[in-house]
């Protein structure tokens, strides 16, 4: 036969946890530095300047991604 429980605090226990784990992820998303942040921006920009420096057409907003004519 299988163990009794309380409901309430079951219910209670795994409301901690689901709070515990959204604690955790918004440390990792939001817990940096304003260095770690501007690193990060100036990596991504650099990676996407290096990715458009390699096109072989320059790219417009109006572009649908067909080659030319």
């Amino acid at each position: 036969m299988g163990d009794v429980i309380n409901l309430r605090q079951a219910r209670k226990q795994r409301a901690r946890q689901d709070r515990d784990a959204e604690a955790a992820r918004n440390r990792t998303a939001f817990g940096r530095s304003k260095a770690d942040r501007q690193r990060d921006e100036s990596v991504t920009n650099l990676a996407e300047r290096r990715l458009d420096g390699h096109r072989l057409t320059p790219f417009t907003p109006d572009d649908d991604g067909k080659t030319p004519a």
